[in-house]
C-alpha cells in the first residue's frame, strides 16, 4: 500500500507539471485512475455509479487547481483517502436524496387517501439512517466526545446546558435520533432543535471538517 502511494504521489507531481487539458496531463490522471480505483469505497447501491462518476470529475477538477473547490493538498492526505472521503460523502447525499423522493412520494399518497396534511417534520423522521457508517464519521464522532477545549458542551440553549452542541451532533451521527425523538426527550419544540443546530452546531462541525481537510 505504501509502494501504491508512493507511485501515485509521482505521478500527481508529473500530472500537475503539465497544462491543464494537456495530452501529458490527461494520460497521466488516467494512469492514477487506473491505479487508485481498486482501492476505493465500494458498496452494492443503485447510485453508486453516479457517485463515482461524480467522484472522478471531482478528481479531475481539483486535483492541480482549485476548480470546484479547494484544490488536492498532499501534505493533508493521500489521494486515495481524498477520494474516498468525497465518494462516501457524495453516497450519502445521493442516499438521502433518494430517501427524500421515498418520503415525498409516500406522504403524496397519505395525503391523497386522507386529504389530511403531512408535516415536515414527520417526513424527516421517515427518513431511515443509512446502514454502513463510513470511517471518516469516527473522527467525528471522536473529536466530538473529546471536546477538548470544552466549546461543544459550553455552547447551549440558553437555559438548558443540557442541550448543547456536543450532545446534538453526537445524537445526529448516523444512526441518527430523529429530531422528533429528541424534540420529545426533552421537551422541546422541533424547531428551536433544529434551528439551534444549523447555527450553532453546523459551523463548528464544519470548520472541523475544513481543518481535517475533509472539506
Amino acid at each position: 500500500m505504501e509502494r501504491l502511494e508512493d507511485k501515485l504521489k509521482q505521478l500527481v507531481e508529473q500530472a500537475c507539471g503539465h497544462p491543464s487539458g494537456s495530452l501529458q496531463r490527461s494520460r497521466l490522471l488516467t494512469q492514477i485512475i487506473r491505479l487508485c480505483s481498486h482501492k476505493l469505497w465500494k458498496e452494492h447501491t443503485p447510485y453508486y455509479q453516479d457517485a463515482l462518476q461524480q467522484t472522478w470529475i471531482y478528481f479531475c477538477s481539483n486535483l492541480c487547481e482549485s476548480t470546484t473547490t479547494k484544490a488536492y493538498d498532499p501534505s493533508i492526505s493521500s489521494v486515495t483517502f481524498w477520494l474516498n472521503t468525497y465518494l462516501r460523502y457524495k453516497l450519502r447525499d445521493l442516499y438521502i436524496e433518494q430517501q427524500r423522493v421515498k418520503a415525498k412520494t409516500v406522504s403524496t399518497k397519505t395525503r391523497q387517501s386522507t386529504s389530511g396534511e403531512v408535516s415536515e417534520t414527520e417526513i424527516i423522521d421517515s427518513l431511515p439512517a443509512s446502514p454502513d457508517v463510513p470511517p471518516i464519521l469516527e473522527d467525528v464522532r471522536m473529536w466530538a466526545e473529546t471536546d477538548s477545549d470544552g466549546e461543544l458542551r459550553h455552547t447551549h440553549i440558553q437555559g438548558r446546558p443540557d442541550i448543547n452542541c456536543q450532545m446534538l451532533i453526537l445524537k445526529r451521527l448516523p444512526p441518527e435520533v430523529g429530531w422528533k425523538e429528541l424534540a420529545e426527550e426533552y421537551n422541546l419544540t422541533v424547531s428551536t432543535l433544529s434551528s439551534f443546530y444549523q447555527r450553532q452546531c453546523l459551523p463548528r462541525l464544519r470548520k472541523f471538517a475544513e481543518k481535517e481537510g475533509y472539506l
